[in-house]
């Protein structure tokens, strides 16, 4: 079995971690500040709340928001900080070991997963469109998938050559991943409030 690649990660690894943690950290907070506006003020329109589609109230109102008994974004305020904390070790030059780039990865599939059923939820069931959880979901995509290849090629989630092979071959265009999902998530948007282009660009 081959060992993992001790080689220095590049340069654009760290600097997506920093950037859309950044960002992930940025929207999650804006979420939590509209969410205690809410709370003091129960009536007042939030500046996201844009048209009958795009509404953060009626998500940031909803049972799903509040998954685990407390707010959502509370969950990204926190996680958000681990992204730019490994982004910054890499370009310090710090070496993490395998295990720890396991759980980042492990981390990173869960905030997919629930990033992906927060989407189904607010399209499905909610009715209304967050423009801030869109913005987390939009950086919680790009990171899982084109880490979860990059950990493969360098061997830290499998010991399979040829999987490893492949995966460093596929690097490259790993954008192509968070591409097609970006693109399976804006389809069933249009599908499901084919109205909303009209009051966005009507």
């Amino acid at each position: 079995m081959s060992s993992p690649t001790t080689a220095k990660p590049p340069f654009v690894a760290a600097i997506l971690l920093i950037v859309a943690g950044l960002v992930g950290l940025y929207g999650s907070f804006t979420l939590v500040v509209e969410k205690i506006g809410l709370l003091e003020n129960p009536k007042q329109a939030l500046s996201c709340d844009i048209n009958p589609f795009v509404s953060c109230t009626n998500v940031i109102n909803s049972a799903q928001s509040h998954l685990f008994g407390f707010p959502n974004p509370l969950l990204g305020v926190s996680g958000f900080v681990a992204p730019v904390a490994v982004g910054i070790g890499l370009l310090a030059g710090a070496r993490f070991a395998r295990w720890y780039w396991v759980a980042f990865n492990v981390g990173l599939f869960l905030s997919w997963v629930f990033v992906t059923w927060l989407f189904t939820q607010t399209v499905y069931a909610i009715g209304s469109l967050c423009p801030w959880c869109m913005l987390v979901w939009s950086v919680t995509i790009p990171m899982f998938w084109i880490f979860t290849v990059w950990n493969v090629a360098t061997g830290r989630l499998t010991g399979n050559e040829t999987l490893r092979r492949r995966a460093r071959a596929f690097l490259p265009y790993s954008w192509i991943v968070p591409a097609i999902n970006y693109l399976v998530i804006v389809a069933i948007i249009l599908q499901h409030f084919p109205l909303l282009p009209s009051y966005l660009f009507g």
